[in-house]
């Protein structure tokens, strides 16, 4: 692998113009995990012909999802927008999912994985290329993997400016796996599958790992914490002082607003606020799990928010935050 950095093997796979826009696709090699084979691939958009990139943004995507949910091949999404903003955006995908390869431990890959390996790689990655602090932006369990690399301290400041959570929580209780046997069955069941199928579920284009619902199981059983045998994740949340945003949509069914609202409260130390999608709160509607982000709604909504918290760290003084 031929390398346009000085930190670890990189190779730059493709380099495109769409339409207004610049896209180049990086595929890192960090080194950094016991499964040395982890590769991933980085899209990079901004304005054609720009010489001064602006303020680095990392998107994460969430489960059964890829590099799409932030931008179609017609360069339409909250990529493009944050883009054409003058923003230096970055675009993340998971192993195994998109353009990122299946490392060959995919079957064990965990939220663990991604937060203490994964995302430090591309921050460091990030910041050699730009030489600032991104801020990231992570949508559902994407934001939840940002708030395990916050509550770990694998990200630490010079790595994050920001981060804004989009339907993101651990808190939603599975009453069933409070019951010992029922969660040890349900870990020795899914022993014997590789991952669990999007396009069967009809939750997206991509698979997950089963090492992921595992993780779950023992985050969500009687005494679970969200964290690994190393560090609690929900303590350390406490610690982390830069700003935050978290934003829950009230037709979420999957994330609901209260369960977002706690993951964020637990931020008890950072600058932060929370954004509610609702009717009742000024919007046009009760948003949903996707159209959050992914709507024509949101494209008038939305989109100019999260740009307005970037540059700012705030939000507009109209809307009712903490």
């Amino acid at each position: 692998m031929q390398s346009s950095s000085e930190l670890f093997p990189v190779a730059l796979i493709s380099a495109e113009l769409r339409g207004d826009l610049s896209e180049d696709v990086y595929r890192l090699k960090p080194g950094n995990s016991p499964d040395y084979s982890v590769e991933l691939a980085l899209t990079r958009l901004g304005r054609a012909n720009q010489e001064n990139r602006g303020v680095p943004v990392i998107l994460l995507h969430g489960s059964f999802s890829n590099r799409r949910f932030w931008y179609s091949p017609k360069c339409i999404g909250l990529g493009p927008y944050l883009a054409r903003a003058g923003f230096d955006v970055w675009i993340a995908e998971m192993r195994g999912h998109g353009l990122s390869p299946r490392n060959q431990a995919y079957s064990r890959n965990t939220v663990a994985d991604y937060a203490r390996y994964d995302l430090p790689a591309i921050a460091a990655f990030v910041r050699e290329q730009n030489g600032q602090a991104p801020h990231w932006v992570g949508h559902s369990l994407g934001g939840i993997t940002l708030a395990a690399a916050l509550g770990g301290h694998y990200l630490g400041e010079e790595d994050a400016a920001s981060a804004a959570l989009f339907g993101s929580q651990i808190s939603r209780i599975y009453w069933p796996l409070k019951v010992p046997p029922v969660e040890w069955g349900s870990r020795l069941l899914l022993k014997g599958f590789r991952h669990v199928s999007g396009a069967r579920l009809k939750r997206g284009p991509e698979d997950e790992p089963i090492g992921l619902v595992r993780e779950s199981l023992r985050w969500h059983r009687l005494f679970g914490r969200f964290g690994d045998r190393q560090r609690d994740w929900w303590a350390g949340m406490a610690e982390v002082r830069m700003p935050l945003l978290a934003v829950s949509a009230a037709g979420d069914m999957q994330d609901p607003t209260w369960a977002c609202r706690k993951l964020y409260e637990q931020f008890v130390a950072a600058p932060r606020a929370f954004l509610e999608l609702a009717k009742k709160k000024g919007f046009n509607s009760d948003y949903g799990h996707v159209e959050m982000l992914v709507s024509k709604a949101a494209q008038q909504e939305v989109w100019p928010l999260v740009e307005h918290w970037l540059r700012e760290g705030q939000l507009p003084a109209e809307l009712t935050h903490d």
